[in-house]
């Protein structure tokens, strides 16, 4: 039995195209509402702790460029 509120398969391509991207995204913007209110304050630095890098994830971040190849 199929499931009703899936009308499309998946496709079997998952690197798919920009409009295919697109087109996801529009049949699925009708299920989503934005926050009534939205109250976006900057978190205090002393809230921000314990956050751990790997060395390599570092020197990946490191070695890329500020924008963009």
């Amino acid at each position: 039995m199929t499931n009703p509120r899936t009308a499309d398969p998946a496709p079997a391509d998952l690197d798919g195209d920009l409009e295919s991207l697109r087109g996801d995204c529009a049949r699925m913007s009708p299920r989503w509402s934005p926050p009534a209110h939205v109250l976006a304050r900057p978190v205090p630095l002393a809230l921000i702790h314990g956050v751990r890098v790997p060395p390599a994830s570092a020197r990946l971040l490191e070695a890329m460029s500020d924008y963009g190849d």
